[in-house]
Formats: C-alpha cells, structure tokens, sequence
C-alpha cells in the first residue's frame, strides 16, 4: 500500500515531536511502503533522532503555539499579537493552506496539533486528523481570552479542531470536553534501554553516583546550574549549549546517546511540566523533580498522571534556580521504583492510522 501520509507537528518544544515519533515509527512497521512527509519549523537534525526511516522534510511554519520569553514564560501580548496576524483574513488564510496542500498531495493529514492544517485540509476535502494531549485554542483562551479580539480567533481556532474527522486524544490530557470528535487513547511515548554500565565508562562514574538527566524540553533557555550547591553523590546530565560550570556538569552529548536511552539509565529526571517528559520517566518509572508551572493549563493533568503513576516532587521555580532542592531529590532517590507504564498508545493509534490510510 503506498500511501502518502503528511505530518504537521508543532515546534514548540520537543513534547509534539516526542508525541508523534512513537506512533510514526509503530505505522510504518504496519505499512513499511508508506511514504512521509514532515512539515514543521522543528530542525531535521532533531526529526532524525525521533523518526525512523525516511521522509521528506517540509520547513515550513504556521502553528504560532505560544510566543515563550522562556521555556516557562508565555508572553501573553505577544502570542495574542500573532495569532492576530494569522486571522486577519481568516478565510484566505484557509484557502491558501488548501491549496498548499492539493500541491503536497497528501492522502492523509495528522496535525500535532497546529489547526490550520486541519482547516486547510478539511477545506480541501483531504482526510486529517489532529493527535495531541492539547489543542492551542484552549491554551491561547488561557492566556489571551480577555484580549480585544480574542473571542472571534478562539472560534475558528474551536472550529478547525472541531471539523477534523477525529481528534486523537492522549492521556494525560486537559479535557477539551467541547470537541465532539475526541476519541481517547492511552499513554505515547519512546522508550529506551538502560545502557548505565556504558555510561558510567565513559564518564568515569562510580556505581554509587546518582545521575541526574536534566532537560527543559527542547525551548533555548537554561537553569544556572553553575550557582547550584553540590550534592554529595549526585552527578547532573546536562546539554552542552547550555556550558555548565558546575564541578558535578557531565555533557550529556558526550555520551552519544539517543535522548531515550539516556532517560532510561538516569536515576532521576530534573525538568520542567511537559508531555514528553512526564510520560517518558512514567515509562521508565523514573523518578522526576520538576519546577512548578502552575499557569500552564495542562500542568494539573500532566501532574496528577504522572504521580499516581510514578514518582514526583516539585519545587518553586526561585528554588530550582537556585539548587534548593536536596530534600526532594534525596526522596525521590530513595522512593522504590514503581512499574513502568506501558504506552500502548504507539500501537493503538498506530493501527487506527493505518486502518484509516487502507480504507482511503
């Protein structure tokens, strides 16, 4: 079956492309022949390390997401400012995105979880569906909903979701109770294999060090690791752009290690609230110390999974910044491991997609 499927998926952070991956890399053991493309701001380099095989790669934008000054600081005006900018003539906008789309000539759209593919390809009469545990218009009714002209843009933004053949719901979720095409599925994530007596080589460690993995999903700001106080027994993995100073820093690059395998050998995850990561250490059963978020709207949900199914702690954001967090990580450090969650999601709507695409 050569099938042309087209993959939308948003740049903001690295949870859309860590949502997506999985369940990409599950169709494809079902329709090895299936031909992909992504389309998205995100970089090859990071599709590379997340899809296997090959797919075409489209550079293009149109899912805003949320303007960040920070990996956990939306800028509200901001966002409100661009969204603005995209709805100016909303039905034009639309037309274009479909007539885009009738050149890529896709048989399928999945959007994760940008809207106006979803819109595009409906006013195309292309088949589409959007997979995601959010959708932005919910976020941006968060954020900007009290913004003169907010009301009109939430709508279509509602309505593009809402005209999808199916949204493809992932657990941990926010609710989205208004969407009458929602259809729940269980947990997606990548997993990896624990490779520690490799790492603990090539770093030197000793058997008894801790291995903190640290990550803030993918967004271009940093912790100030440098000022943290040190912690006897804990060693912290952490990525090269940000130059650490502190005398415990390992780069996690060093290893060349796949992001998985590196989670998977780690005996705790420092980060903050993000599907991908909570998910992840959840089907690890890694213990996760995380800064608070509490203005973002899916933190409750993704916070309440994650520590019914694992093991969490949570720190004010000053604190995290400032290394105050030994009690809690001790804790976590000590707390016996829980069973890990299976994702069964990857396959689950890996056979649903595929379903789909054959009966086309």
């Amino acid at each position: 079956m050569n099938k042309h499927l087209l993959v939308c998926i948003s740049a903001h952070g690295f949870g859309h492309i860590a949502q997506v991956a999985p369940v990409i890399n599950a169709l494809r053991e079902r329709i090895p022949a299936l031909r992909l493309t992504v389309r998205t701001m995100a970089s090859h380099e990071q599709l590379r390390a997340r899809i296997h095989g090959d797919f075409e790669y489209l550079r293009e934008g149109g899912d805003i997401g949320m303007v960040m000054a920070s990996a956990l600081d939306v800028q509200a005006r901001e966002t409100a400012r661009a969204y603005e900018h995209l709805h100016h003539d909303w039905e034009q906008t639309v037309a274009r995105e479909a007539d885009a789309l009738r050149v890529i000539a896709p048989d399928f759209v999945l959007s994760d979880v940008g809207y106006l593919p979803l819109a595009g390809a409906h006013r195309a009469g292309i088949p589409n569906a959007a997979m995601s545990s959010l959708n932005w218009a919910d976020i941006f009714a968060h954020y900007c909903g009290e913004i003169p002209g907010a009301r009109r843009i939430i709508e279509q933004m509602r309505q593009a979701y809402a005209d999808a053949d199916a949204f493809l719901q992932l657990t941990p979720h926010m609710p989205m109770d208004d969407l009458p095409n929602r259809i729940t599925f269980a947990p997606v994530a990548a997993t990896g294999r624990n490779r520690r007596a490799e790492i603990n080589k090539i770093f030197g460690l000793q058997n008894d060090e801790k291995l903190v993995l640290v990550s803030l999903g993918g967004f271009d700001s940093r912790l100030p690791t440098e000022t943290w106080p040190r912690i006897p027994g804990a060693r912290w993995l952490i990525p090269a752009i940000w130059r650490s100073a502190h005398p415990d820093a390992l780069v996690l690059e060093k290893s060349e290690m796949p992001f998985g395998d590196l989670l998977a050998s780690s005996d705790a995850l420092l980060c903050k609230p993000g599907y991908g990561s909570f998910v992840e250490a959840g089907c690890a059963s890694l213990p996760v110390l995380t800064a608070a978020r509490d203005d973002w709207p899916e933190t409750p949900h993704l916070e309440h999974w994650l520590a019914t199914h694992g093991m969490l702690r949570k720190v004010t954001r000053e604190r995290m910044e400032r290394g105050e967090f030994a009690t809690e990580l001790r804790e976590l450090l000590t707390i016996p491991r829980r069973p890990p969650v299976t994702p069964a999601g990857n396959q689950t709507i890996a056979e649903w997609l595929a379903n789909r695409l054959k009966n086309l």
